[in-house]
């Protein structure tokens, strides 16, 4: 007999939804947070230090703070611990290849190209066999895409692409995509069993507060090794506002997309998380007075369009699966 997945309560799919909403949010606020932290007269290397450490600290204090964090860091196994510091470790690879590309190509063209994660994640669910069931999903996942592309506002005319940067650029989505689907199989999300259906729970706070120490020691290390300072008294006094607001944001961004692909799985929550690009733009539009233009607009309609198509495709797929277990136990 087939195994199927339980269905999941609606209530616990509606919170995963807004947990990947909240890191979307988190994770645009981001961007712009980390231009002040630039214009401020940082380098990019030092800033993705402060940011991690800031969100190692941020998941650390919810941990300790929580009676469920600390009962979750208390029951933590070894073998677990070392799986969560290794993801720590993958998460460098994104970071780092979305800065260096930066270096090189227009930052159209690198959103662009990092804000296709969520089709290697789709494809690779899929080979997982956790990937978007029914065709709605995938054509909802394609709608999203469009979106994203036209949301960017397109790559100026007469740029030669560097093929490093081409590179460096393509490398940052399959990290990040890697990093998606282990940390989906860490809570859960495997073929014939629904996210979560027989993890070994470990807490949102403590996961996130031993990745993000990974993180922060090994980007520690390259500033070091690259010749630079983590000395507090190096950081310009106009950037701290910017570098604590980053590491709390991305501690919350990290830590809620954590426990939302516990939830609604790898595939669905990179779909929802593609909101982060309109999110950026809104708050770049309000904050920062720029303009948008109609193929934009466009753009961020369609990937909400694509999202709410994606979720009503898992509502349709819950709606059998829930037939098909009542048919089973009856």
């Amino acid at each position: 007999m087939v195994s199927r997945p339980r269905p999941r309560p609606r209530a616990t799919e509606i919170a995963g939804v807004a947990l990947i909403l909240l890191s979307a949010a988190c994770f645009g606020s981001g961007a712009l947070l980390a231009n002040a932290a630039f214009d401020a007269g940082m380098a990019p290397l030092p800033v993705l230090f402060w940011r991690f450490l800031g969100a190692a600290v941020t998941a650390w204090l919810f941990t300790l703070v929580s009676p469920a964090g600390r009962a979750s860091l208390a029951g933590l196994q070894p073998r677990r611990a070392g799986t969560l510091l290794f993801l720590g470790t993958v998460y460098v690879g994104n970071g780092w290849a979305f800065v260096a590309s930066l270096a090189l190509l227009p930052v159209s063209l690198v959103a662009m190209v990092v804000y296709l994660h969520p089709v290697f994640v789709a494809v690779g669910a899929s080979l997982l066999g956790t990937g978007p069931r029914g065709s709605r999903a995938w054509v909802a996942l394609g709608v999203a895409m469009a979106g994203l592309v036209l949301s960017v506002g397109g790559v100026p005319a007469g740029v030669e692409p560097d093929p490093l940067g081409l590179f460096l650029a393509i490398l940052c989505p399959l990290i990040y995509s890697g990093w998606i689907l282990l940390a989906a199989r860490l809570t859960g999300d495997r073929r014939g069993s629904a996210p979560g259906e027989g993890a070994t729970t470990t807490g949102a706070s403590v996961a996130t507060a031993l990745m993000m120490s990974a993180t922060a020691v090994a980007f520690g290390a390259i500033v070091l090794l690259s010749g630079g300072s983590i000395a507090p008294a190096d950081v310009p006094a106009d950037a701290w506002p910017a570098l604590i607001g980053f590491g709390a944001a991305s501690g919350i961004a990290v830590q809620s997309f954590y426990a939302g692909v516990r939830r609604i799985g790898g595939a669905r929550a990179a779909i929802v998380s593609a909101v982060e690009q309109v999110y950026t733009i809104i708050l770049a539009i309000l904050l920062l007075g720029e303009a948008v233009t109609a193929v934009q607009v466009v753009g961020c309609a369609l990937v909400i369009g694509g999202i709410v198509l994606a979720e009503s495709a898992g509502a349709g797929g819950r709606a059998r699966r829930a037939e098909a277990s009542a048919a089973e136990s009856g």
